[in-house]
């Protein structure tokens, strides 16, 4: 009797995935990180900030030694010569290490230009929703841009409602009008 109730809890549990997965709305975004296979990723239609759904990523092992990420990348073309703020809300569960936002500016030939991870935030325990932000300067030599959210090792932390501004112009630029940026794709998670 005992083990025809654990293949009844196992079948739900796996079929419960399954329904999970089947409503990812995860268009634009990947799946990455030194060990991406030990994260569930996909997004959260109970948990969210607003709008309906978030991103989630949660451990799937008791211990992990590296980090996993939902990232999306995109063309700096209309970023160049500008700083650009990334900004978004964060909620954390049982973080060991550390949770946060993150973003990438890549030269053409794949060299870092600037970096933030949010390492230093400490973003960590058990959180509910509060607002993050990354400011990265984006020199005329960057070719993509990349973002997203980060776990390393256990627990769970949830992202949502993403949003790019371009805060500034360089010192080159002769423009210092604040823009809203569209180009980054579904960042609220809806699409």
């Amino acid at each position: 009797m005992k083990k025809a109730f654990l293949s009844i809890v196992g079948v739900v549990a796996v079929l419960s995935l399954f329904a999970f997965k089947a409503q990812d709305n995860l268009e634009g975004w990947f799946k990455s990180g030194s060990e991406k296979e030990a994260y569930f990723m996909g997004s959260d239609k109970e948990v969210y900030y607003s709008g309906g759904s978030a991103a989630v990523i949660r451990s799937t092992e008791k211990k992990v030694k590296g980090f996993g990420t939902l990232m999306q990348s995109c063309k700096a073309d209309l970023f160049r010569g500008k700083k650009v703020k990334l900004s978004g809300y964060i909620k954390t569960e049982d973080v060991k290490k550390w949770a946060g936002l993150w973003l990438r500016v890549d030269g053409l030939d794949g060299d870092v230009l600037d970096f933030d991870n949010m390492k230093n935030q400490h973003v960590s325990g058990t959180g509910d929703w509060k607002q993050y932000e990354i400011t990265l300067e984006v020199p005329q030599s960057a070719a993509t841009l990349n973002f997203g959210g980060l776990l390393v090792g256990t627990g769970s932390m949830w992202f949502d409602d993403l949003k790019f501004e371009v805060v500034e112009a360089l010192a080159s630029e002769k423009t210092t009008k604040r823009i809203i940026l569209a180009t980054p794709e579904n960042l609220g998670f809806e699409d």
